[in-house]
C-alpha cells in the first residue's frame, strides 16, 4: 500500500518526469556515531522500501539527506559547510530536494530552517517513518519539521538495509535513547528516554544480516548494559545471540562503568563467538571531575571493574575515552587521569578536549574555565602515553597467533591483507596465496606498531 501510495503522489506532483525512478535518486551522507550509522541504514530501507533508487554518488542524485551529529561543534560546522556546498545546486535544479535529519536536526531545527532556507525537510531521530511524505511535500513547497521524540519507537518493524563499507560486519541497535544525563553529553536530550528492543526482533535481524553475507554483527546503543526487555537483559540477549549464530562474531559497544556486570563478563568468556574486547569510557580519572560529569561512578569503581574483566576474561582487549580540560579541572584531576592509565594500560583510547555543548546541564550549571591552551597542553600528553601504553599492550601480542577476520587489502600496502582478532586489534599480514574477505586465518604476530599488531599466515 506504501509503494502504491507514493507512486501516485509521486505521479501526480511530479509529472512532468519520465518516470519515478528517475525522480527519486537518493543519497545518504552521515556524520558521527554508529548509531547515526545505523539509522542512515533505515532510512534507506525505509525509502528503498517505496521505491526509491540509491546511489552512492551525490552527483547522481535528486534527493541529498544529510544525517547530522551534536556531539560537538565541529560536527556540526562540517554539516553547515555540506549544506552551503549543495545551496548552489538547489538554486540550478528544480528537482533537487535537500534535507537534514538525526541529532542536529532535533537539537536546532528552526536555526537550520531560519539560516539555510534552501533545506526542504528537518527530520529528528524518532520521525523517519515521516521520510517519504517529507519528500513527497516538498515538490509541493511545503517544508516539513518532524522532531517528536517518541519513547515507544524503537523501529521494530524495519529491518535496516545493511550497506557497512567493508561488506562483512554491520551494527545491529538494540536500544536507543539514553538516559544517564552526564552533565557535559546532548544525546539524552536529542535521542530521548532510553528503550529496547524485542530479543525477537534482535535475532530476526542477525539472521536477516547472516543470509547477506555478514560474518560479524555489532550490537549498539548509548549504553547496552542497560538493555532490558521484560525478564531479558543484556547478558541474556548475548547467550541467546552467541548460541543462535554460533558461526557469527558478535560485538558490542558502548559500555558503561556504573551497569556492567560480572554477568556479563561471564557471558563473554563463555562463549567463543563473542568478542573479547570491552569498550569502557572513563572520561576521567578524578572522582572529583567525575561527579561533575555526573557519570555515577567513582574511580576505585572503575578500577575494580578493570580488575573483574582482567581476572574472568584474561584475553580481554580495554578501550576506553578519556576526556581532558572539563570544568574545574585541576593540575592534580589532570594527573589522577594520567595515573589511572598507567595502571589500566589501555590498548587503545578515543581522546578529547571538552568542548561546551548548549542545552546540557554542563553548559547553564558550569564554568569552561580551564583555559585552551592548558586543553592542548593536556590532550598531547595524553595522546603521548596512550601511544607509549598501546604500544606496550601490544608488544605482549608478539609470538601470539590469533584468529582474524579478514577485511580487505591493507590501505597502506595493497599487497598485504588485514583483518581485526576477537580483541578488535588490526592485524596486518602477507599471504602467498590470494584471500577473499570475510575468510578466517590464523596469523603468528611477530611485531607491532602502537596501532597494529604485524604477522604472518599460519596454517
Amino acid at each position: 500500500m506504501l509503494n502504491l501510495i507514493s507512486r501516485l503522489l509521486a505521479f501526480f506532483f511530479c509529472y512532468e518526469y519520465n518516470n519515478f525512478e528517475h525522480m527519486y535518486q537518493f543519497y545518504i551522507e552521515t556524520y558521527g556515531c554508529q548509531m547515526n550509522v545505523y539509522d542512515s541504514e533505515l532510512i534507506s530501507s525505509i525509502l528503498i522500501s517505496s521505491d526509491f533508487k540509491q546511489t552512492h554518488d551525490d552527483r547522481q542524485a535528486n534527493v541529498i539527506i544529510i544525517n547530522t551529529c551534536s556531539i560537538r561543534k565541529t560536527a556540526e560546522d562540517k554539516v553547515f559547510n555540506r549544506l552551503k556546498h549543495f545551496e548552489s545546486r538547489k538554486k540550478k535544479k528544480k528537482d533537487f530536494i535537500l534535507g537534514v535529519v538525526g541529532c542536529m536536526a532535533q537539537r536546532i531545527k528552526e536555526d537550520i530552517i531560519n539560516n539555510f532556507p534552501f533545506v526542504d525537510f528537518v527530520i529528528g531521530p524518532d520521525e523517519y517513518h515521516n521520510i517519504v511524505k517529507a519528500i513527497i511535500d516538498s515538490t509541493q513547497g511545503i517544508k516539513s519539521i518532524k522532531t517528536v521524540l517518541n519513547s515507544n519507537e524503537t523501529y521494530e518493524d524495519i529491518i535496516p538495509h545493511h550497506f557497512l563499507s567493508n561488506g562483512i560486519s554491520t551494527y545491529v541497535a538494540i536500544t536507543r535513547g539514553c538516559e544517564n544525563f552526564c552533565s557535559y553529553c546532548i544525546v539524552p536530550y536529542v535521542r530521548g528516554k532510553e528503550r529496547s528492543k524485542k530479543p525477537e526482533v534482535i535475532l530476526k535481524e542477525i539472521e536477516k544480516a547472516l543470509l547477506k553475507g555478514i560474518k560479524e554483527i555489532i550490537l549498539i546503543g548509548q549504553n547496552v548494559d542497560s538493555y532490558r526487555y521484560e525478564e531479558v537483559d543484556f547478558a541474556d540477549l548475548l547467550q541467546r545471540i552467541a548460541i543462535n549464530f554460533p558461526g557469527m562474531r558478535i560485538r558490542f559497544s558502548t559500555n558503561h562503568p556504573k551497569d556492567i556486570s560480572n554477568k556479563v563478563l561471564e557471558t563473554v568468556a563463555k562463549y567463543p563467538n563473542i568478542c573479547k574486547h570491552i569498550h569502557l569510557p572513563v572520561q576521567s580519572g578524578s572522582n572529583k571531575i567525575l561527579a561533575l560529569m555526573n557519570r555515577k561512578y567513582t574511580r576505585e569503581y572503575y578500577l575494580e571493574r578493570i580488575k573483574a574483566i582482567k581476572k574472568i576474561i584474561p584475553s580481554c582487549a580495554i578501550t576506553t575515552d578519556i576526556m581532558v580540560g572539563f570544568c574545574n579541572e585541576t593540575d592534580e584531576d589532570f594527573k589522577e587521569t594520567l595515573s589511572l592509565m598507567n595502571e589500566v594500560i589501555f590498548d587503545h583510547a578515543f581522546m578529547f578536549k571538552y568542548n561546551p555543548r548548549e542545552g546540557t546541564y554542563a553548559y547553564y550549571n558550569l564554568k569552561d574555565n580551564v583555559p585552551e591552551e592548558i586543553k592542548i597542553e593536556r590532550l598531547k600528553k595524553v595522546i603521548n602515553l596512550q601511544n607509549k601504553l598501546g604500544l606496550l599492550s601490544k608488544k605482549n601480542d608478539i609470538g601470539k597467533t590469533y584468529e582474524v577476520l579478514v577485511e580487505g587489502t591493507s590501505k597502506k600496502n595493497k599487497s598485504e591483507y588485514m583483518g581485526r582478532n576477537s580483541q578488535n586489534k588490526v592485524v596486518v599480514f602477507s599471504s602467498p596465496v590470494p584471500i577473499e574477505k570475510g575468510t578466517y586465518v590464523n596469523v603468528f604476530i611477530e611485531k607491532v606498531t602502537s596501532a597494529t599488531l604485524i604477522g604472518k599466515i599460519i596454517k
